[in-house]
Order: structure tokens, then sequence, then C-alpha cells
């Protein structure tokens, strides 16, 4: 997977297996990444076996929010246990969700555009801010004359530019097919939120949070201030999923809910709580799979829409299995 932060090769994270007296299981994942803000994979194990044989729902408390992927995977598994499958299916808002095509970077996404539109996907994510600007956005005309009519495109840039660049794309942008413009902006980039703010209210197309919303925290504080763009949500990455949409629900926000690159054990509790959501149901970031090596560990395959029973199909134990 080739993004603005590099090439990406392995997935590093910690799988949790939780089984009750009844012989019951349940799953989680913390699918940990450290420049995103979350602890290390180390950290988390640390953690984990700190934890020791036992795990109660009170011990979830006691897990510090600076391990938020410890909190997720010990909370989905907690949940996962707890399920009634039945209450859950009836408790689901829909009984599929769209999902955007994820493109390669750099000159391979035109062609990728014209193979995914005949899998008949409309909405396609093209990771930008990997190459200079000067070759990619002459791109940006030929990606969008690939698009089929009516869809949508959104720009991820991962962090990737500074103001000036971010302008002159969003100045390409303003009449052009694109959804959202993702993350123009590094979190860590002198006056990064100011910068953010700046873009949204200079240029017609919508900005859309992703780094910038890295925990539970982040979030508060742009739903605060206001935030009116879109918010990618990636749950995987959230110490308390429940807590975070909640607070997103509130505010009527526009979410994108978004794959961390995690295993099907994440991308099920991910997936399940996508289709939870109460506000207007956006095209998931969830065109990944294909990823692994070994596709036991892949979670729905790409396809224009997940259904509900795709994610209900996730095996979980096969994951674990496979790794132990």
């Amino acid at each position: 997977m080739r993004t603005a932060h590099g090439a990406w090769t392995e997935r590093e994270g910690v799988l949790v297996r939780l089984a009750n007296a009844a012989g019951a299981v349940g799953f989680g994942e913390a699918a940990v990444i450290p420049w995103f803000g979350t602890e290390t994979v180390d950290e988390a194990e640390a953690a984990c076996r700190e934890l020791g044989d036992r795990v109660e729902a009170e011990h979830l408390a006691a897990v510090p929010v600076e391990l938020p992927g410890v909190r997720n995977a010990l909370a989905a598994a907690l949940a996962d246990l707890a399920r009634e499958p039945e209450a859950e299916a009836d408790g689901a808002r829909r009984k599929f969700l769209p999902v955007a095509a994820l493109l390669p970077a750099g000159r391979g996404a035109p062609a990728a555009v014209r193979a995914k539109e005949e899998l008949g996907f409309r909405i396609f994510k093209w990771k930008v801010g990997v190459g200079d600007v000067a070759e990619e956005l002459p791109l940006l005309d030929e990606v969008c004359a690939a698009l089929p009519s009516g869809a949508k495109l959104r720009l991820d840039a991962n962090g990737a530019w500074d103001r000036r660049k971010a302008e002159r794309w969003l100045e390409r942008c303003a009449d052009r097919p694109v959804e959202f413009v993702e993350q123009p902006v590094a979190t860590d980039a002198r006056g990064a939120d100011d910068v953010l703010r700046g873009l949204a209210a200079d240029f017609p197309t919508p900005i859309a949070l992703d780094e910038s919303i890295a925990g539970e925290g982040d979030i508060e504080r742009w739903v605060g201030e206001g935030w009116r763009g879109v918010y990618v949500v990636k749950p995987s990455l959230l110490g308390n999923v429940e807590r975070a949409l909640a607070r997103l629900a509130e505010a009527k926000a526009a979410v994108v809910f978004s794959s961390a690159l995690e295993t099907a054990v994440g991308a099920k509790a991910a997936l399940r709580a996508a289709f939870h959501w109460p506000g207007e149901p956006r095209a998931l970031g969830f065109g990944v799979w294909p990823l692994f090596a070994d596709a036991r560990f892949d979670g729905p395959f790409a396809a224009p829409f997940v259904r509900w029973e795709d994610v209900e199909r996730l095996d979980a134990e096969a994951v674990w299995n496979a790794l132990s």
C-alpha cells in the first residue's frame, strides 16, 4: 500500500480472544497505527499481558486513554461475548451499504477507474500526495475523464501538502466531480487547524478530517468548534467507539466510515458500527481488500456494496487460528 507516508508492506497489531465459562468466545483487534496517534504494537501487547488471564468489564475502564487500540480490542471482544445475533441484525439500520473503490497512487489510477467501473463502483478514492504536485495534478483530469457518468471522486492526501499545494489542488477541484479532499495538510504542520479551517472557508470542495481526528478528544474538539466538513472515522482507532459516534450523531455530522487496514477481526467490529450509524449513509472507505498475503485475514472483498450478511460471515476464529 503506497500513501504519502511511504510504502506499507506489513501490518502489525494485537488480537484479543476472550472466552467465558459457558464456552462462548469474543474477539477484538488493537489495529494500532502509532503515526496516527495510537500506541505502538509493543505497548499494546504489554498492556494486554498486564491484564493477566482474566478480564472483566471493569478492567476496560482502567485501561489508560493513551492505549486506544487496547481499549477498542477489549470493548469489541466483550461486546462480541454479549452479542445476541438476532437482536444485532434487527438493530442494523440498513441491510447493505455502498463502498468506495480505492485507486492506486500515480499513473495507474485512470485505468483502475475503468476496471472498477466494470464491477459497478460509482464512488472512487484516489491516494494523492505520493508524488510531486507537478506530476500528480495533471493526472486529475485524466482520472475525472475516466469516471462514469454521475460518479464522484475522493482525494486522500494523508497530510502531504502545505497550504500552497493544497490551494492548487482545491482550485483545480472546484469545477470537477470531487466529493471531498481528505486531510490536505498534516496535523503537525504549523497552524494546521487554522489552515484546514481556512481551506474549508475559501474553496467550495469540502474538506474531510482524517488524521486530525485520531482520538475521541479530537472529535469532541472539532464538533465543539462547529466543523461542517466531513469526518472520516476509523472505528478501529477509537478507544470508545460508542461514545465518539454518539457525539457525532448528536451533532448531525457528515461521517464516512473508513478502514484502518485491519484484519477481518477489526473489520467486523468497525463495519458493525457503520451499519448501526443513524446518520446519512455515505460510501464506506472499506474497499481495501484483498490486502493480505493470507486471504483469511481479509475483510469483505472489495465490491460496490457490502451486505450485513457479509460482515457477519467474517470468521474471527479463523484469523486467530491462522496466527496461532
